[in-house]
């Protein structure tokens, strides 16, 4: 990943909140049909010594956990992203010397795959998923909801991974680049567009400035 100085992010602390509240990550693996790219909900538990592990399940049909065990992979989690137009920057008015760009925030993380078909760890994995996910509702279902003898058949359809971190590298570009009254600018500009990532994008750019 190209990476200017000015939008590296290398406190743990928001690379990990990043990967918590953005689940959903691409995992690239390096096969015998060349790069695959597979998007999956993986839980971090940044407890697990020394770096935290990433945990998750495939299909077992899926022929990623016979093809990349034991391979090292590239995990890539997306916070919010949003187009940001020159016309948000007070210098366009100056002088004209102005292009559209892109906002975006990402977590690459590397590591070493381990597969793992025990049924008791797969149930355990699966219940903390479940409930880490299930919290917001006002009745969360959990997996104890279901028949015991379907779980027990879900699970064999199911594989599970391990990525134990070895490597995490964030990017948040989020204007840096830009004089202050741009930045500003497109704060305002973006609390005016409807899209969630453009609102979330506006609190980004926004502590970025001076209170």
């Amino acid at each position: 990943m190209y990476l200017p100085a000015h939008f590296e992010e290398s406190r743990s602390e928001v690379l990990h909140a990043l990967m918590r509240e953005h689940p959903l990550a691409t995992l690239v693996t390096q096969g015998a049909d060349g790069l695959t790219a597979n998007h999956l909900p993986l839980h971090f538990a940044a407890e697990v010594a020394p770096s935290g592990v990433l945990q998750g399940h495939v299909a077992r049909a899926n022929p990623l956990w016979r093809q990349s065990a034991d391979a090292e992979v590239l995990v890539i989690f997306h916070g919010p992203q949003a187009y940001v137009t020159p016309a948000w920057y007070a210098t366009k008015r100056e002088h004209g010397k102005a292009v559209p760009t892109w906002n975006y925030v990402v977590v690459h993380a590397r590591g070493r795959l381990r597969v793992i078909e025990d049924p008791t760890w797969l149930r355990r994995q699966l219940d903390t998923l479940v409930a880490r996910h299930e919290s917001g509702f006002a009745e969360p279902w959990q997996i104890a909801d279901a028949p015991p003898d379907y779980i027990d058949k879900m699970l064999t359809a199911i594989v599970g991974i391990e990525i134990a971190v070895t490597r995490l590298t964030g990017k948040w570009k989020i204007s840096q680049n830009q004089p202050a009254i741009n930045r500003a600018g497109v704060v305002a500009g973006l609390r005016q567009q409807p899209a969630a990532d453009a609102w979330a994008m506006a609190e980004l750019v926004a502590g970025t400035l001076d209170p």
